[in-house]
């Protein structure tokens, strides 16, 4: 399945990851603040370049696995990074993503990106449902869901661990049908 890179909306850019985003990615992967949520320490510079290789060295989309890792970029600069993991290519089922640098929260970015990543995964890449696991603390992560019009299915008590703390997370688990997206 193809689809045309890179993906326009009207305030970003969304384009396959590359090696040179390291740097990006790093400045805001290496704070506690934006590793907290991703139950994960923060990430030194090869943590983000083997993030971006994963994405590259990923399987073509429509198997199983394959991973679309594209960055956020608004006037040329990275500001985030948005994605999907093809999690069943039988079931037609991927999750979505977003991590964002916390100076760009509060614009619309991730709600503006993710919107675009929901409309490329319910048109030319053919996928019956995307879903979001997120921290149920995050709250501007969960309310990007509910812009989104994803609908809350599931609150999971205590069901991670982060190792950078020790301590148990609760997630939600939002998600949305391709017959229910409106674009």
């Amino acid at each position: 399945m193809r689809m045309e890179m890179p993906i326009r909306t009207e305030r970003l850019v969304l384009r396959p990851l590359r090696a040179e985003d390291a740097d990006a990615l790093h400045a805001y992967h290496r704070r506690e603040d934006v590793a907290r949520y991703l139950y994960r320490p923060p990430l030194d510079r090869e943590g983000c370049a083997k993030l971006i290789a994963r994405s590259i060295d990923s399987p073509e989309w429509g198997t199983t696995g394959a991973d679309l890792g594209l960055a956020v970029c608004l006037r040329g600069q990275v500001i985030g990074e948005t994605g999907l993991r093809l999690r069943s290519a039988l079931a037609a089922q991927a999750e979505i993503g977003w991590v964002f640098a916390p100076e760009y929260a509060g614009h619309g970015y991730a709600t503006e990106a993710a919107r675009a990543v929901l409309a490329a995964a319910f048109g030319p890449l053919k996928v019956h449902r995307v879903y979001a696991r997120l921290d149920a603390d995050n709250k501007p992560s969960w309310r990007v869901c509910e812009r989104l019009g994803m609908r809350r299915e599931a609150y999971l008590v205590d069901s991670d661990v982060n190792p950078a703390t020790g301590t148990w997370g609760s997630e939600y688990v939002y998600a949305m049908l391709a017959r229910e997206f409106a674009g």
